[in-house]
């Protein structure tokens, strides 16, 4: 289905708001079930992208959760990932068969996760623990006392917690104080009720102007100078180009060395990524995450087409997109802090110009939506080519420095 069909990916968030995890399966187009055959080929695609040349898991810490039937719990393409960072998610209903429960208990005793869903939790009892490492609840506001007495018994054991669907920003809160381990949904895209608009730090304000001398192409000297009225962005900087994530291939020491070796175009887009890690304004980690990962997506899907160059100014439209909730002011707030080009302008406000459509499918790609397949076929981009810099861009995020 990698080649007829797109990726979605649902983050999981632990209740700091950090990313513990992501949920992929396919874009669903009808009501029928994903098949045996459509399951084994998401495995197989996931482990072919995801992990390194030498086998190095690319996601580091994050853990994937994928969806599972009973009759492709033995597919040879679960050998490729790593069981400490894998999940299969399946009916509570299949453990019915004794066949599927000894093929479930076989992957747990292997270290594979095991996620049930729509478990009645009543009727599992005690046995939970040897059958599943994580249980999906569905919290409601109903009826809090109850559920609470549920999941206070869970607390106890070590299956941990899953809420699904948490819509609101009072649920997430709640589910938190009563000890629910991971929460799926796009509740990080929606900004918090009464949420304090917050200025730029002074460490902001001296990278946009750092980012105004850059675009500007100052002579380097008096980059220089600006960036050492603050030795922690000086270090931050040389982090970012020097981490795995960006390859320079040899250790960038100083930012005369890195712009001599980068051009302003890549420094410029490195000092986007840096703005958005220099807030301090109490954005949650997975708004951050979401930036790094649309910006780069949309950077490589616009490749092909644009080239290297154009592909990095789609990489700061990317980033831009969220900076207004990264920073906590207004979008145009942003743009009146900063001289940006016309078409990243027209990318952030309408969607338009030449990056504008290449930002519009990164965040399709987010919200799986329908647009997908339409944006995708008008930039003439596969489904192959979509679902692969999608992984790519999952990867790369992981292994910034932090």
């Amino acid at each position: 289905m990698h080649q007829t069909n797109f990726l979605v990916r649902e983050p999981l968030l632990d209740p700091k708001q950090r990313v513990v995890g992501y949920e992929l399966t396919w874009q669903q187009s009808s009501l029928e079930p994903f098949t045996a055959q459509d399951l084994e080929e998401l495995v197989g695609f996931v482990a072919s992208q995801v992990n390194g040349d030498d086998g190095t898991w690319l996601l580091r810490d994050k853990t994937l959760f994928l969806q599972a039937v009973p009759a492709m719990l033995s597919t040879d393409a679960l050998y490729n990932m790593p069981p400490e960072h894998t999940v299969l998610s399946i009916k509570t209903s299949e453990l019915a068969n004794p066949s599927t429960l000894q093929a479930v208990q076989a992957l747990r005793a292997g270290g594979v996760g095991i996620l049930l869903r729509e478990a009645d939790l009543a009727r599992i009892g005690n046995r939970l623990p040897t059958i599943a490492s994580y249980v999906e609840v569905r919290f409601s506001g109903a009826d809090v006392a109850s559920q609470a007495r549920s999941y206070a018994l869970l607390k106890q054991s070590t299956v941990r917690m899953v809420g699904r669907p948490v819509t609101t920003w009072a649920d997430f809160d709640a589910c938190a104080a009563l000890g629910l381990d991971a929460f799926v949904g796009k509740l990080h895209l929606t900004p918090r009720p009464g949420a304090d608009t917050k200025g730029m730090n002074p460490a902001q304000t001296i990278i946009m102007q750092l980012m105004q001398m850059v675009k500007q192409e100052a002579d380097i000297q008096q980059i220089e100078a600006v960036l050492k009225r603050d030795a922690t962005l000086s270090y931050k900087l040389l982090r970012f180009i020097n981490s795995a994530g960006f390859g320079a291939g040899r250790e960038v020491q100083s930012l005369r060395q890195a712009l001599a070796l980068l051009g302003y175009t890549p420094l410029y887009r490195w000092l986007t990524l840096l703005l958005a890690t220099a807030s301090t304004s109490g954005y949650s980690p997975v708004l951050l995450e979401t930036a790094v990962v649309r910006g780069r997506l949309a950077e490589l899907l616009g490749q092909a087409a644009l080239g290297k160059s154009e592909a990095e100014n789609i990489f700061v439209a990317g980033m831009f997109s969220l900076l207004d909730r990264l920073l906590g002011i207004p979008m145009q707030e942003v743009l009146e802090a900063i001289q940006l080009s016309d078409d990243v302008v027209a990318a952030l406000l309408t969607r338009g110009g030449k990056y504008g459509p290449y930002l519009a499918l990164a965040e399709a790609c987010e919200l799986n939506s329908a647009l997908v397949a339409s944006l995708a076929a008008s930039l003439n981009l596969t489904p192959l080519d979509v679902n692969k810099a999608h992984l790519s861009a999952l990867c790369w995020a992981q292994n910034l420095a932090s």
